[in-house]
């Protein structure tokens, strides 16, 4: 942005419509009515406008979760939008909508208020299904977007007919309206490509059934391919979970990919359609997918998905995030560590917290007319994971909360994770009385100068529209009939009549001013908050056309005034601008919106008080003091005397230098026939924190699946949690792993935390709810102690009988020992 000349002959006609209003509102107050101390008493205009009896302001709907339940039992991978005719637009993935449906070639659903849905069908059917994909492709994750006057939706084909196997990559479709109809461009925009290490990740697309997605144990035997079928084909990069982002100098970006090589980012040509450039990867392969980027406050937002979208109930699907000042990267979290690197960062966003909600995961990010930002996302409810059969298709209905930020970075509920109990939903409504979708319409507005009329979008899909038209020698002015007090925000989608045209949201009348343009002639984005000033300017890129649809947003907090130009109103401004507002004060008094030129059209005209949330997270736990504690300075026979218990091969295993030495081998406890070696003893009675300090030098980059060492809590060999400083592919992660029974079907999964380190305390706490069920969450520190990372919460049924230790293997190959300093046991705080 930059600042330019005054424009004093705006400012002197909208200052003259502005004093001409006195005529033209209501009565001010009687003399004896106390005079309101926000009003310059000095201007009949405020005088006037604050007569009028306020509107009530917008309230929200009430939600409760999972939203899409009234239309469907699983809607996974959610991508969310606004259309140009108001509506909230959600599409999901191609699994089937209900519980014996058929697979569906990807949702389409709208609403008005996030409460009450109206199911759309589905984007393709046979006559439209994309002509490239293999007849057995599935169409995963879509991601929609408003670009160049059309709707774009973006989606991954797992398998098309130019290659061999499952060879995943990206389609595009457009589409005139957000409920199609939707035609496929014919093309791959990113076709697949093969892995460069093949066999180098712990995730290989061609052990993939179409049931699970994940990165390590849910590959069972009886899933994967013969070897004689993998070697036929090759190993292809996970290029899936595609999302784009648009840029203030018009750059389109394509994040893409999965556990098989890792989330990457591209650059796409001006239409959209192809992606230029090489793949440049931004998080490390077999931890994230599901990548999706905003602008917040000037800095770039990756936030991903980590471990197994779908082991059903076992899923510790959860988002992280890593920020940047580059669409690039390199992204890098709240302690500052990269998201691409091995020992990988990332700031927790949502994880299961121990209520209905697992597997929490795959998002969009959506904001309301408040300023309010929302997660949109799916989830699995830990007591009915199917579909339809138990092990088949994971059960993840549509699930939205309140997404916060809180200290610079992204958190849902400010960190108490999803909910699951009626709740405020977004706000979508104005006040002032306007009719959000219809501005022109009933008295919020009264034409000055110029007409100010609704009349139908027929060149587009807005419905009735505003337009707002300039007279012979005058500029279009219409003012609303109410004061606006306080923080702010308005929003409009704007069209310019011709390319020459300049359309523009004043608030004036007060003691301050405040005016923002879209200027056709000089293709800018103009902030005047200082009369007789300079404006704070910002170019809107060439390929921006202004006489198609954008949304204008304007912020008035504080000392500031801010501006931005979205395309798909998505977090993703086209031009941004800032000013300071005159004198240090607030902005506030009579709203007006002006045209030139040839004049323009609004529409989804809001106004609503800027959105109060928390500015402080929910408080990590606490815990209380030690209560016992085993060492390891005597021999192993003593402490087994003190009431542990070995189980499992454990070869090599002693103690030594004060700790607990112990070889990993090939053992593990994971699966039906796991027989891991593990060191237990009983778990006392109540509440409790059972810590550990390990040393467990795994390296860094190479690929030795699936050493690992850490804590136990145990019912029996197929039913317990774990967590462990373990190395997945090329990733080291801190992994809270769980093994249990659902409905028949053993099942394996993980939350996927870091970064680990050689040296690493490893925490878990014990609780009960409301109902009696045991609680564990996890926790690690990689500085002794001085700060933690909580991560996810599993659930135990009530009563359950738990043992609680240690435990190690995963693989012998490279040699190496895990060293437990001690074992703690805490009371809960």
């Amino acid at each position: 942005m930059s600042p330019a000349t005054p424009r004093t002959r705006r400012l002197a006609v909208v200052g003259l419509a502005t004093a001409s209003l006195i005529t033209t509102l209501v009565a001010a107050p009687a003399a004896a009515d106390p005079p309101d101390p926000a009003i310059d008493t000095g201007d009949p205009a405020a005088v006037a406008a604050a007569s009028v009896t306020p509107s009530p302001p917008p309230e929200p709907a009430t939600i409760t979760n999972p939203v899409s339940s009234p239309f469907a039992d699983s809607y996974a991978d959610p991508a969310v939008l606004r259309g140009r005719d108001g509506w909230f637009y959600a599409y999901a993935t191609s699994d089937p909508l209900v519980s014996g449906g058929e697979f569906g070639l990807m949702h389409m659903a709208r609403t008005r208020d996030f409460a009450d849905w109206e199911y759309l069908g589905t984007v393709f059917d046979d006559a439209t299904r994309p002509a490239w994909a293999a007849p057995g492709s599935f169409f995963w994750a879509p991601d929609v977007r408003y670009v160049n006057g059309e709707y774009r939706l973006y989606y991954t084909v797992t398998d098309s007919l130019a290659k061999p196997g499952a060879d995943p990559g990206i389609g595009m479709a457009t589409a005139p309206t957000p409920a199609g109809p939707w035609t496929d461009i014919g093309r791959p925009v990113l076709e697949s490509q093969v892995l460069a290490e093949a066999g180098a990740t712990a995730f290989d697309l061609r052990d993939y059934d179409g049931a699970v997605n994940s990165p390590r144990e849910l590959r069972s035997p009886e899933l994967a391919a013969t070897e004689s079928a993998r070697a036929a084909v090759p190993a292809y990069q996970g290029l899936i979970d595609p999302s784009v982002l648009a840029d203030t100098d018009g750059s389109l970006y394509l994040y893409v990919g999965g556990f098989a090589g890792g989330p990457h980012v591209t650059r796409l040509d001006d239409t959209g359609t192809t992606a230029i450039g090489e793949l440049q990867q931004i998080a490390v392969s077999d931890r994230y997918e599901g990548s999706y980027v905003v602008q917040h406050d000037g800095a770039y937002y990756l936030m991903v998905s980590a471990a197994g979208c779908c082991s059903s109930v076992a899923s510790g699907y959860s988002v992280f995030a890593g920020r940047s000042d580059s669409p690039f990267g390199p992204f890098v979290d709240a302690a500052g560590v990269p998201l691409n690197q091995s020992r990988a960062g990332g700031t927790q966003v949502i994880a299961a917290n121990g209520n209905r909600w697992v597997g929490v995961g795959h998002h969009a990010v959506v904001t309301d007319t408040t300023g309010q930002d929302w997660m949109v996302y799916h989830g699995i409810d830990r007591n009915d994971g199917w579909l339809n059969e138990p092990g088949g298709i994971n059960k993840r209905p549509m699930l939205v909360d309140r997404l916060d930020w809180i200290d610079g970075w992204p958190v849902v509920n400010a960190g108490a994770g999803p909910s699951d109990g009626p709740e405020p939903g977004p706000v979508t409504g104005s006040a002032l009385g306007i009719t959000t979708d219809d501005p022109a319409s009933g008295r919020a507005f009264r034409a000055l100068t110029g007409s100010f009329a609704s009349v139908p979008d027929d060149d587009g899909d807005a419905g009735q529209v505003a337009a707002l038209r300039p007279g012979r020698r005058v500029p279009a002015v219409a003012v609303a009939r109410e004061l606006l007090r306080g923080e702010n925000r308005v929003e409009a989608d704007v069209r310019l009549a011709g390319a020459d045209a300049e359309a523009c949201v004043r608030v004036d009348g007060l003691r301050r001013g405040v005016e923002v343009c879209v200027d056709g002639a000089a293709r800018e984005l103009v902030v005047d908050a200082r009369p007789g000033g300079r404006d704070v300017t910002a170019a809107v890129p060439e390929r921006i056309d202004l006489e198609g649809w954008h949304t204008l947003v304007v912020t008035l907090e504080g000392d500031a005034v801010a501006a931005e130009l979205q395309e798909s109103r998505l977090g993703d401004p086209i031009a941004r601008a800032v000013a300071d507002v005159r004198r240090g004060g607030g902005v506030e008094g009579l709203l007006s919106l002006t045209a030139r030129g040839a004049g323009a059209d609004l529409d989804n005209l809001s106004v609503a008080r800027l959105a109060e949330g928390p500015t402080t997270r929910v408080p990590d736990p606490e815990v209380g003091d030690v209560t016992y504690t085993q060492t390891f300075d005597g021999s192993l026979d003593d402490v087994l005397a003190d009431g542990w218990t070995l189980l499992g091969e454990h070869p090599g295993l002693t103690t030594a230098d004060g700790a607990l030495s112990w070889p990993l081998t090939s053992g593990d406890i994971a699966g039906a026939n796991g027989a891991g070696p593990v060191l237990v003893r009983d778990a006392p009675a109540g509440d409790w924190v059972l810590e550990t300090d390990l040393e467990l030098d795994l390296g860094t980059d190479t690929v030795r699946n699936f050493q690992q060492a850490g804590l136990l809590v145990m019912a029996d060999e197929n039913f317990f949690v774990r967590l462990s400083s373990v190395a997945i592919g090329h990733s080291r992660t801190v992994e809270f792993f769980t093994e249990r029974e659902h409905q028949g079907v053993l099942l394996l999964g993980g939350h996927l935390d870091g970064p680990p380190a050689t040296e690493i305390t490893l925490r878990i706490l014990r609780t009960e709810n409301a109902a009696g069920e045991q609680l564990y969450r996890s926790a690690f520190s990689i500085d002794d102690g001085v700060t933690w990372r909580w991560g996810m919460t599993w659930t135990l049924p009530a009563g359950t009988d738990v043992r609680i230790g240690l435990q190690a293997g995963g693989g012998a190959t490279p040699a190496t020992t895990a060293a437990f300093e001690e074992v703690r046991i805490r009371d809960a705080a």
